[in-house]
């Protein structure tokens, strides 16, 4: 895989069903970069409203996770949303693969201190 610049956005409104989460990708850190596509958004056997993320990479690793909130399918209230991790997986030509949203998120990561 080669080196590559991620720019990540919310869209949407973030009340609605419609708000989640898309990119664009660049060889370079100043651009200029290409709309991608999304790569979470709501899944109406899961929940909707899914947004404001955040990636994490656990340290000297290829394992990515993004952090996320979302509002459960019994919820109707735009600000009744719960934070939320799943997987994030990149493919070898630098695109991300579309989240799948679980109900059990991730399992617990064991890394050793050296």
């Amino acid at each position: 895989m080669g080196s590559f610049t991620y720019f990540m956005w919310a869209e949407g409104g973030w009340g609605g069903p419609g708000y989640s989460v898309a990119y664009a990708i660049s060889s370079s850190p100043i651009g200029p970069f290409m709309r991608v596509g999304k790569i979470l958004q709501q899944n109406p056997v899961v929940a909707t409203g899914a947004g404001h993320h955040g990636m994490i990479q656990v340290p000297s690793t290829d394992e990515w996770y993004i952090v996320y909130h979302r509002r459960p399918l019994t919820e109707s209230a735009a600000e009744n949303r719960v934070t939320c991790i799943d997987r994030l997986y990149f493919e070898q030509d630098g695109t991300i693969r579309p989240v799948e949203m679980t109900f059990s998120g991730v399992k617990e990561h064991s890394s050793k201190k050296k």
